[in-house]
C-alpha cells in the first residue's frame, strides 16, 4: 500500500524516512531541515508513526521536586513537562512549592479499568433480553474469551444498555501497566464474536460511543474510566498569605464562582481552572496517548475555607495513562519516565498519583493567581519571552 506520493506506507528503515521527507520537500517546496534533529529512528518508532519523516520536538522543563504521599507514590519528585505554554511549568512549580511548605500532598487511586462499549444490532426488544440473559448466563465463557486474547488484561464486569434495536455493552477491563486501549479493543471483538455466534446479535461497531473513547462524556465522570485518582493537600492560613498573596476564603470564593458556577454557567464536564493543561504537558513528556487529555479536562476541583486554612482536592476520573506499551518506549519519553521512577511493570498506578497532584499544584497556583489579580501579570512576565533566534 502507498501513500498519495507513491512511496511505501510503513518503511521503517532511516532510508525510507530519508527518501519520504526529500518526496514532501519536492512536493511542497519547503525545506526540512529542523525535524531531521531526531534521537530515534524509523525502525523505533514503526508502530507509533506511520510514514515517518523526522520529529517535532516541543520544549521541555521540570516542576517540582514535590512531597507526595500515597499508596503507590511516596517521596518528592521532579515531573518532566513538554509544553510551548509560557508561564505554566512555573505556576505549576510555586503550586508545588507551596504544597510542599505545607508538609506535602495525599493522593490515592480508587478505580482502575479500561472501558470499551461494542453496539450490537438485536432484531427487536426481546431479542435484546434475551442477548442480555445469555451474557449474563455465560459471563464465565465470555471471560475466557477473552483471556485467549491477552497475557495482561481481564474482563471485570460487563453493563449492558438496551436501546430499541440496539444493545450497547460497556466492558470493564483490567490491563496492567498498559493504558490498554488496543488490548481492550481487541478483547471486545473476541467476546462480541462469542455472543454473536450464541445470539443472533450483530457486531455493528466495536465501539458505540459509550467507552467513551477521547471523547468527554458524563458516563466517564460518573463511572470512571482508566484510573480514577484524588489528591489532597491542606495548606495553613500563614502560608496562603505568605506564599500565595491571597486568603482561603478569597480562593475559595473563586473556586465556587469560577469552577463550579461558572462552569455549569458553560455546560462543561468538569469543573476545574485549567487541568488539561497540565494533563498535556505531562502526557507528551511520558509518551502517554496526547487525545487522552480530554479525560483531564473531567477533573472536578473543591476547595474549601477550614478555620481560615485552604484545603484543596481535584478528583479526576478519567486518568488514561500507562508506563508500558505506546510512546512510553521512545527514548525521551522513557528518560522522562525514568525521572519520575515509573518505566516499566508495576508503576501505571504510580504515575497516576504523580499526575494528580501535578494537576492539584497547577490547580492551587492559578485559582490563588486569580483570586489575587495576578494571572495576567504573570503571561506577561513568563509568557511573552523573546523569540528563537
Amino acid at each position: 500500500m502507498s501513500d498519495g506520493l507513491g512511496l511505501k506506507n510503513r518503511g521503517r528503515t532511516q532510508a525510507d524516512v530519508d527518501e519520504r521527507r526529500t518526496a514532501v520537500e519536492e512536493f511542497s517546496g519547503a525545506k526540512l531541515e529542523s525535524i531531521t534533529q531526531c534521537c530515534f529512528d524509523g525502525e523505533a518508532a514503526s508502530r507509533n508513526c506511520e510514514n515517518m519523516i523526522g520529529s517535532i520536538q516541543i520544549p521541555l522543563g521540570y516542576a517540582g521536586p514535590v512531597k507526595i504521599s500515597g499508596e503507590y507514590a511516596n517521596g518528592e519528585f521532579i515531573v518532566p513537562l513538554a509544553t510551548t505554554e509560557g508561564a505554566l511549568i512555573a505556576s505549576i512549580s510555586r503550586g508545588m512549592s507551596v504544597i510542599n511548605a505545607a508538609g506535602g500532598s495525599r493522593t490515592r487511586v480508587f478505580g482502575d479499568y479500561m472501558t470499551r462499549a461494542p453496539v450490537l444490532r438485536v432484531r427487536d426488544l426481546e431479542h435484546a433480553c434475551q442477548t442480555i440473559q445469555w451474557i449474563d448466563a455465560h459471563e464465565d465463557e465470555i471471560k475466557e474469551a477473552v483471556k485467549s486474547t491477552t497475557s495482561h488484561g481481564r474482563l471485570a464486569k460487563i453493563e449492558k444498555f438496551p436501546m430499541g434495536r440496539g444493545l450497547y455493552l460497556r466492558f470493564y477491563f483490567e490491563t496492567g501497566d498498559a493504558m490498554g486501549m488496543n488490548m481492550a479493543t481487541i478483547a471486545s471483538e473476541a467476546a462480541c464474536r462469542l455472543i454473536e455466534e450464541a445470539t443472533g446479535a450483530e457486531l455493528v461497531s466495536v465501539s458505540g460511543n459509550m467507552c467513551s473513547d477521547k471523547k468527554a462524556a458524563a458516563i466517564n465522570m460518573i463511572e470512571g474510566r482508566g484510573k480514577t485518582v484524588v489528591a489532597e493537600a491542606l495548606i495553613p492560613s500563614e502560608i496562603v498569605e505568605q506564599k500565595l498573596h491571597a486568603t482561603a476564603e478569597a480562593i475559595v470564593e473563586t473556586n465556587v464562582r469560577k469552577n463550579l458556577i461558572g462552569s455549569s454557567m458553560a455546560g462543561t464536564l468538569g469543573a476545574n481552572a485549567h487541568a488539561a493543561n497540565m494533563v498535556a504537558a505531562f502526557y507528551l513528556a511520558t509518551g502517554q496517548d496526547p487525545a487522552q487529555v480530554v479525560g483531564g479536562s473531567l477533573t472536578l476541583t473543591d476547595c474549601e475555607n477550614v478555620d481560615g486554612n485552604l484545603y484543596i482536592s481535584v478528583r479526576m476520573p478519567a486518568v488514561e495513562v500507562g508506563t508500558v506499551g505506546g510512546g512510553t518506549s521512545l527514548p525521551t519519553q522513557s528518560e522522562c519516565l525514568n525521572v519520575l521512577g515509573c518505566k516499566g511493570n508495576g508503576k501505571a498506578r504510580k504515575l497516576a498519583e504523580i499526575l494528580s497532584v501535578t494537576v492539584l499544584a497547577g490547580e492551587l497556583s492559578t485559582l490563588a493567581a486569580q483570586a489575587a489579580g495576578q494571572l495576567g501579570k504573570a503571561h506577561a512576565e513568563l509568557g511573552r519571552g523573546k523569540k528563537c533566534q
